[in-house]
């Protein structure tokens, strides 16, 4: 680990100041923080304390009957809030199923969805060729092991997953991240802040220089809706794949249908051509729900090892559905 500067910002316009200054990292929760440092993908010359800045933690309902998640509330604390749980359970059962508690417990809503990816090309503490660390160096996981990794939206340069929980059930919920910037504010769609790799892996999403996340919004309430994280293990693991769903309801029939694939890209894949298809659906109707899943998979392709990826990601989006639409608020 190299040395680096420590300070703690007094407010949120010091932070603003610093975020447009080179080569700095902000400490929130500081849980993948700290890994990067320890296995050299970050090195900051200055590090910003910001866990101290007020207003950043709460949660708040929103005139439109939406709620406002301040970027420094913790996982824990955003999964147990009763307004979540309640209106948002994709989104509760998503953060519950990351991590474990202690993780959960300094982790921040803001800065989950800032991980890194899994591959262990990527974080080992060996140099090996990763065009996310080190730009045109090559991608060992194209031909290496990568029965873990991408099934959508992989390039040659790049065939990794992005490994958030709650990226996923913020994306099948339409949340909005708020970014603020010394100039203003801008608000980034969840389904629009993570990159696919293409020719520049190593950028990772589309938060501009100077701007820091300081809260998320979720639109009007989503009771019926479910997360589903398949994995090798019960306990504190990644997931194989995950799937996030949240759906409209009119009786039984289905009348909006949000699903968001996790570990399965550089980002929460929306299946959009299913959700168009399943509009006007019984949710009941298990056959015609798979089917319609099954056709959504036209853009997926498999690499030597991970096939099987495919028929998992097809069952998970399967069974959230069900789920979703036997939840109740």
């Amino acid at each position: 680990m190299d040395s680096f500067a420590y300070g703690r910002a007094a407010g949120i316009e010091d932070v603003l100041a610093e975020a447009g200054g080179p080569n700095t990292a902000f400490l929130a929760g500081g849980t993948e923080l700290l890994n990067w440092l320890r296995l050299g993908i970050a090195k900051p010359e200055r590090v910003i304390d910001i866990t101290q800045l007020e207003g950043l933690a709460d949660i708040v309902r929103l005139p439109d009957g939406g709620l406002r998640i301040g970027a420094l509330a913790r996982l824990n604390d955003v999964a147990l809030n009763d307004g979540v749980a309640r209106d948002y359970p994709v989104l509760s059962q998503a953060i519950l199923k990351s991590a474990s508690a202690q993780l959960r417990n300094l982790a921040t809503i803001g800065g989950n969805p800032f991980q890194k990816t899994r591959c262990g090309y990527f974080r080992a503490e060996e140099a090996l060729p990763c065009n996310k660390r080190n730009p045109g160096s090559g991608c060992s996981a194209l031909n290496g092991i990568n029965d873990r990794h991408a099934i959508f939206g992989w390039s040659k340069a790049c065939v990794a997953t992005q490994p958030s929980d709650p990226a996923a059930a913020l994306a099948a919920l339409d949340a909005i991240f708020v970014a603020a910037h010394k100039d203003g504010e801008r608000r980034i769609k969840a389904v629009d802040f993570h990159t696919l790799p293409g020719d520049t892996p190593h950028i990772e999403n589309t938060l501009q220089h100077g701007e820091l996340i300081v809260g998320i919004e979720l639109p009007a309430p989503a009771p019926h809706s479910a997360y589903l994280k398949l994995r090798e293990r019960e306990s504190y693991e990644y997931a194989v794949v995950s799937a996030a769903v949240a759906l409209d309801l009119e009786g039984e029939r289905i009348s909006r249908a949000r699903i968001a694939l996790g570990s399965v890209a550089l980002k929460p894949w929306r299946l959009t051509e299913a959700e168009r298809s399943l509009a006007g659906v019984s949710a009941n109707d298990s056959a015609a729900i798979r089917k319609i899943i099954d056709g959504s998979f036209g853009e997926a392709k498999a690499l030597t090892h991970n096939a099987y990826k495919i028929t998992l990601a097809k069952n998970a989006a399967v069974r959230a559905v069900r789920l979703a639409a036997g939840a109740s608020s």
